[in-house]
């Protein structure tokens, strides 16, 4: 073998074990938005709907696949600042008071501190930091305007605040499409993006949109406590039989014979409850997507 294919061949070999790397990097940062998420009873698949939301959003856009990956795993990481909020103020089952939002206000600063000096911080950063900034000013932590935020910040923004409306909280139901689409489209150019607003308008007849909204992974749809409502999310791997745990009240279901329900057994287990694993498979193929739009 001569010099020229040694080379290469080394030169190979070193790109692929920093993929490798990367990927065992990106899926740590997943892991712990999973669990960050974890913390809040009621939001079970936000994660996942809102990085599928923009996933969407930004390939309608006609973004290049590269961006269309990087946005979809800001998406996926926004809300990493929850972890230094307080479960009082995190769960708490009524409307939060103006002090209790203040310190809700400050997760994407606290996001933003967590990903300082990771590797791949540049991924995410800016929809950690800018989701909750607004094109009229009066959005956090900065209040830009326009498009002094940046792209992806504006697209997870839509996107996140379209899976509030349309999710089930502690204090109240969860809106039809139709009627958020109405709320973004009376705050386009204030709230949200006018273009990008308008563009996410469109997608409500799209097919996909309807196989995100209310579900916890790819034909997964959202499942709820039958004695405190919280989301009981069932893992795709899961199958008839197996046990689920509602996260606040720690009550145990079974997956129903047919795997399109579940059954309440009548018991409790904390501990079970408390040691529900991460669902590595979904965080795994987000991540091998992610990484192969990125290669």
């Amino acid at each position: 073998m001569n010099l020229l294919s040694l080379w290469q061949r080394a030169t190979r070999n070193k790109a692929a074990r920093q993929a490798a790397h990367d990927e065992q990097l990106l899926m740590s940062l997943f892991l712990l938005a999973w669990a960050v998420e974890a913390r809040d009873p009621y939001t079970g698949g936000h994660l996942w709907r809102v990085a599928r939301l923009s996933r969407l959003l930004a390939h309608s856009a006609g973004l290049p696949a590269e961006q269309v990956a990087r946005i979809t795993i800001g998406a996926f990481l926004h809300d990493l600042g929850k972890i230094g909020i307080p479960d009082a103020v995190l769960g708490k089952k009524s409307r939060l008071d103006e002090a209790e939002y203040a310190v809700i206000r400050t997760h994407p600063e606290i996001g933003h501190r967590m990903l300082a000096g990771h590797p791949l911080a540049a991924l995410a950063e800016e929809a950690v930091l800018l989701h909750h900034e607004t094109p009229d000013g009066r959005g956090y932590p900065f209040g830009r305007r326009g498009e002094d935020i940046p792209l992806a910040a504006r697209i997870v923004g839509i996107c996140d605040a379209f899976d509030a409306m349309t999710s089930t909280g502690p204090y109240r139901s969860g809106m039809p499409i139709a009627r958020a689409m109405e709320i973004i489209e009376g705050e386009l150019g204030k709230q949200f993006d006018a273009e990008l607003g308008r563009r996410f308008i469109g997608l409500q007849a799209d097919a996909e949109l309807a196989h995100i909204v209310g579900h916890s992974d790819e034909g997964i749809p959202l499942q709820r406590c039958l004695s405190c409502g919280p989301i009981i999310v069932r893992p795709r791997e899961a199958v008839a039989g197996d046990t689920l745990y509602c996260p606040a009240c720690h009550s145990e279901y079974t997956i129903a014979p047919n795997e399109q329900g579940l059954l309440a057994s009548g018991k409790q287990d904390t501990a079970r409850a408390l040691a529900v694993a991460p669902d590595s498979g979904l965080i795994s193929r987000l991540v091998g997507e992610s990484r192969a739009a990125l290669a």
